[in-house]
């Protein structure tokens, strides 16, 4: 099981996945670097909630599905030829949706699991 970045880091180098992402200009740890946000959990000006912070991912991710949308129309019209580009754009909204899936099920799972508890 993969606990942090940086066991992330290990098992991708063993299967060579730095080679190939660094391929095409990404690199894993700068991909999940937002993923650490110091500002939650703190109090004081300028901190945000777990409520704001997953209030601004839905945003973002919402933001990736319209930009993806918009992709599909301009290559059906002919207003684009860029296929790459287009899909390029629909898999991020995709993986950022099924990502955003995930933590709603894990967000319901802890409700129940709390609601399960006896007092």
């Amino acid at each position: 099981m993969i606990k942090n970045l940086g066991q992330l880091d290990q098992t991708l180098g063993l299967h060579d996945a730095k080679g190939w992402s660094k391929s095409v200009g990404n690199n894993i740890s700068d991909q999940f670097s937002n993923l650490e946000n110091p500002e939650i959990g703190q109090t004081g000006e300028g901190a945000k909630t777990f409520g704001e912070f997953l209030q601004d991912s839905i945003g973002k991710v919402n933001a990736m599905q319209n930009d993806a949308n918009t992709a599909m129309q301009k290559l059906a019209s002919g207003e684009s030829k860029d296929l790459h580009e287009t899909l390029l754009a629909v898999e991020k909204a995709e993986i950022a949706f099924k990502a955003m899936n995930q933590v709603r099920s894990k967000v319901i799972d802890a409700y129940k699991e709390i609601m399960r508890i006896q007092i």
